[in-house]
């Protein structure tokens, strides 16, 4: 037999290359999809947690809305109230205690009083509502109204002396600030001013604005300030005619 070369063809070529791609066609085809659900699968789980993180936020915003608006509904009904329990304290603080004493009969008005502001007071305590104590406390600003400062030097600054109306609270939330007054501390005492001169300076009131006598000398005709003067006479000069002859003038 003869060698002879086989030459190939380009129709041959090109089969050979449909050849191979269909060949390696199924595994990168399932390698593409095998990605493309991993990161669907990660874009889903994403999605589901952060649902499932604001659904959680959002009970818990709701049941803390719940519990605020059992706990406060009754805030307006509330501070109203708060005003006939101030009437009652001024009852009873307006009837003297001599005049109880002397009558039994406005005593026995007075205890009821008393016994009614207890009892309203108790009421409103079982439906979250208290009474503030702030005398002797530290001024707060979020349950305190100053409506003036006492100079106090005995307690520090800022302390609450007296108490006006009473407040109350809500919760944790203020009902009505307490009126009180405030401890303004110490005035602060200034040193008396020293001078290097412990002298006093004689006033110049007729010559303002210029030195001391002892600075300068005085003028002329101060011996006659003050005196009369002779009618047609000049200011600092002797009368006319009264002054002494000389003996060496001659006439």
């Amino acid at each position: 037999m003869s060698d002879e070369k086989t030459e190939t063809r380009p129709e041959d070529q090109a089969g050979l290359a449909n050849a191979d791609e269909q060949g390696a066609d199924p595994a990168v085809e399932a390698n593409a999809e095998l990605t493309a659900l991993i990161a669907e699968n990660a874009d889903m789980r994403d999605r589901l947690l952060r649902t499932m993180a604001d659904m959680e936020n959002l009970r818990r915003r709701t049941e803390r809305e719940k519990a605020d608006t059992a706990r406060y509904a009754i805030s307006n009904f509330a501070r109203d109230v708060l005003t006939v329990g101030d009437n009652l304290r001024r009852t009873v603080e307006h009837v003297p205690a001599e005049a109880a004493v002397q009558d039994p009969a406005l005593k026995s008005f007075l205890d009821g009083v008393e016994i009614t502001e207890r009892e309203l007071l108790n009421v409103l305590e079982r439906h979250g509502v208290t009474r503030i104590e702030p005398l002797g406390q530290r001024f707060d600003p979020n349950c305190h109204q100053a409506m003036y400062e006492v100079q106090n030097p005995e307690v520090p600054e800022g302390t609450v002396v007296d108490v006006m109306q009473a407040g109350y609270v809500i919760g944790d939330r203020c009902l009505r600030p307490a009126l009180v007054a405030v401890a303004k501390g110490a005035a602060k005492q200034t040193a008396p001013s020293q001078t290097s001169d412990s002298t006093p300076k004689a006033a110049n009131d007729d010559f303002p604005g210029s030195e001391p006598q002892g600075g300068r000398e005085p003028p002329r005709n101060a011996s006659h300030r003050g005196e009369p003067h002779p009618a047609g006479s000049n200011r600092g000069e002797p009368p006319r005619g009264n002054h002494p002859r000389d003996p060496y003038i001659k006439n």
